[in-house]
């Protein structure tokens, strides 16, 4: 178990202390952004599942070990086992989709690479928090049109959110 990583109320902020954790052909340090994020949705949600039962549930979708980011179908398929979610395609819509839900991931480029992170809405519905976003923004909380202005200028945007209100 990490020493480190979790914010003081459970959710994954930091994916630099997983090193231990294999996941697709990588460690989960370096590759593991998509399950981290799905950990923190559930969480959000009320799921009782460990991080390594989500580790190991998208692991197990795909038996080829290649390091690289998570496919948006696998994560689709793994959350399906707990709801229906809706995905949503291109910063306009992902932008319109993310204002209007209690919680989802972002699928985005951060740096020179894409990234996966959950966002949870917070008090009076503009203010977002968004976690493991990059080193030092680990955990933290802005509109959701900053966010956007500043992390989803390049690269291509997707959105998955519960298609209900189940948060």
């Amino acid at each position: 178990m990490p020493q480190n990583g979790f914010s003081d109320d459970g959710y994954i902020i930091d994916q630099d202390y997983f090193s231990d954790y294999p996941y697709r052909g990588s460690t989960s340090n370096i590759n593991g952004c998509g399950w981290v994020a799905a950990f923190d949705l559930l969480r959000a949600q009320g799921q009782a599942v460990s991080f390594r039962e989500v580790l190991d549930g998208l692991n197990s979708i795909r038996p080829a070990k290649h390091p690289g980011p998570t496919p948006v179908w696998v994560l689709r398929q793994y959350l399906a086992g707990f709801g229906a979610y809706r995905l949503c395609l291109g910063r306009r819509a992902g932008l319109r989709a993310a204002c209007q839900a209690p919680a989802g991931i972002l699928r985005y480029w951060e740096g020179r690479g894409p990234h996966f992170i959950p966002f949870l809405r917070q008090g009076d519905g503009h203010v977002y928090r968004f976690l493991n976003v990059a080193d030092g923004l680990e955990d933290m909380t802005c509109s959701m049109e900053e966010f956007f202005a500043g992390h989803c200028r390049y690269g291509f945007v997707r959105v998955i959110v519960p298609k209900d209100d189940r948060i």
